[in-house]
């Protein structure tokens, strides 16, 4: 019983042997034959064709072009592309502002690549994002002359995620960042934006959203 496991197992080894020497030998006929037939290809002139065969195997087997769908390094699951953010906020100083709309978008993108994706434009996943309220809320505390003004800055962003041209996954966050400010009541501020307690709900807003998308970081 012994001999006829040590037999069959040393035939195994001599089968894989016997394929892996043929996958070489095909592998080695298959460069010969293509390497003399771009040299025919030069020879005949016809440097348009071999310009397009050089690069289609550039384009399908360098590493450096893994965010191609065509290379054979492309993982979709390691893709994905913000393909718009709008402003759709109604009332406010920054209702339609289309900076916003480029900050948003910019910190999104800052957040997918943080979490190892890279951004092309032909990811099978897309992103579309819509900030669809943004407000400031202020709480005064009047101390004699002095007041304390909470502004609190509320964001609520909609995503919706595609794949493969579907929609995927949509979902709601809200998020709010809040700074105290102190001034006198004859100069009062209250109800401006604070550009620290802006950027900071954008940030978390975003988080949020493709955190809520995505799930959590690996």
């Amino acid at each position: 019983m012994k001999a006829k496991l040590l037999h069959l197992k040393q035939n195994l080894r001599d089968v894989l042997a016997l394929g892996f020497l043929s996958l070489v030998g095909i592998w080695i006929v298959f460069a010969l034959l293509f390497q003399l037939t771009m040299v025919g290809i030069h020879i005949a002139g016809k440097t348009e064709l071999e310009h397009d065969i050089a690069n289609w195997f550039t384009w399908k087997f360098d590493g450096r072009f893994k965010n191609d769908p065509m290379n054979i390094w492309y993982d979709a699951d390691d893709h994905i592309w913000v393909e718009s953010v709008t402003n759709e906020v109604k009332i406010g100083k920054l209702a339609g502002n289309r900076k916003l709309e480029f900050g948003v978008k910019n910190i999104l993108e800052e957040y997918l690549q943080e979490r190892g994706l890279d951004l092309s434009p032909n990811s099978t996943q897309k992103l579309k994002v819509s900030i669809i309220f943004l407000d400031v809320l202020t709480t005064k505390k009047n101390v004699s002359i002095f007041h304390s003004g909470e502004e609190e800055v509320v964001i609520r962003l909609k995503g919706t995620l595609y794949k493969d041209g579907k929609k995927d996954k949509e979902v709601i966050v809200e998020e709010s960042s809040s700074e105290i400010s102190m001034s006198t009541l004859i100069v009062d501020e209250g109800g401006k934006f604070n550009q620290t307690s802006l950027s900071n709900a954008l940030k978390k807003g975003s988080d949020k959203l493709i955190t809520k998308l995505l799930g959590e970081k690996k």
